[in-house]
């Protein structure tokens, strides 16, 4: 269904260090700035950019969006959470771990990045 995702970013170094970070403990690779100033990032077919915004605007966080990332295990998921605060996200909402949901139990660990885009990563458990 998506070809791509693309978030604003004000910080664009600021950003490319909290989601260097993050996807190294998804085991992804560093982003790679384009010729434009955005950064791309390439993972398991999916695509992320950041940029700052084209009609520049400041960035701001979709009020109610979340981008959410998929990790192997509840280990991967905490070392995403913890480099992801230890390089400029903020923890938000209940602390990782797993939750009962109507679609079963999910394992769930939310942050806001530099820009105050709403990102998290999930699991389906069994």
């Amino acid at each position: 269904m998506f070809s791509h995702i693309m978030l604003g970013a004000d910080d664009i170094d600021a950003s490319k260090k909290f989601y260097d970070a993050c996807f190294a403990a998804l085991g992804g690779n560093e982003g790679k700035l384009d010729p434009k100033g955005r950064v791309m990032y390439f993972h398991n077919g999916g695509i992320l950019l950041l940029s700052k915004p084209i009609d520049g605007g400041k960035a701001c966080g979709a009020n109610g969006g979340t981008i959410g990332f998929a990790v192997e295990s509840e280990e991967q998921g905490n070392a995403w959470h913890a480099a992801g605060v230890a390089n400029g996200g903020t923890a938000i909402e209940d602390p990782p771990g797993i939750r009962e949901s109507e679609i079963g139990n999910l394992y769930l660990a939310y942050l806001r990045d530099p820009a105050g885009n709403k990102v998290c990563v999930m699991k389906r458990m069994g």
